[in-house]
């Protein structure tokens, strides 16, 4: 019987927070995938209003992690974190009425946004680039000179030279009698 590890994921949720989901997006999309200590730095100088509530979200991921592993048994390395989920979903929506010349009402929609964030451990320590590909160049150059290998490179960035339209020959001048 084969032992499968699971990587086991901490999560903290913000509900029902004052700001349309596209504009707390925006702060998600900068910390999503990075290491704990990098997401919350980004989270503190972000200039959104709703950056301070995802800094304070994310420190509250990070404690229930903590908890949650002294509570089971489990060994965790914070360092050792990152942010795997961070999703800004709709809540419900306030309707709101705005007074219109001549009587009229105009109504428009006050949008909430449920916050979700999972925090996990990486496995291994691995980063995000798992896999370095060589260019081209650098492949069709293996085992040349240094000086081939910079021919090489130079002429793989150029695009092909295109030929320039052949001129028509000045006509001849007669010579005068």
């Amino acid at each position: 019987m084969a032992v499968v590890e699971t990587t086991r994921e901490f999560r903290a949720e913000a509900r029902f927070q004052r700001v349309s989901p596209q504009k707390a997006r925006l702060v998600l999309d900068l910390i999503k995938g990075r290491g704990v200590e990098e997401a919350l730095t980004v989270a503190q100088f972000t200039k959104k209003r709703i950056a301070p509530v995802i800094h304070k979200l994310l420190i509250s991921a990070v404690d229930n992690a903590k908890y949650l592993a002294g509570e089971q048994g489990l060994d965790l390395d914070v360092d050792n974190l990152y942010v795997k989920q961070a999703l800004a979903n709709e809540g419900p929506r306030m309707k709101r009425i705005r007074p219109a010349p001549m009587g009229r009402a105009f109504r428009y929609q006050r949008r909430l946004t449920h916050i979700v964030l999972s925090v996990a451990e990486r496995n291994g320590g691995s980063t995000l680039v798992t896999k370095v590909e060589e260019p081209k160049a650098a492949k069709a150059t293996k085992g040349k000179s240094v000086a081939a290998k910079t021919a090489a490179a130079k002429t793989a960035d150029k695009p092909a030279a295109k030929k320039a339209p052949a001129k028509k020959a000045a006509p001849k001048k007669k010579a005068a009698k």
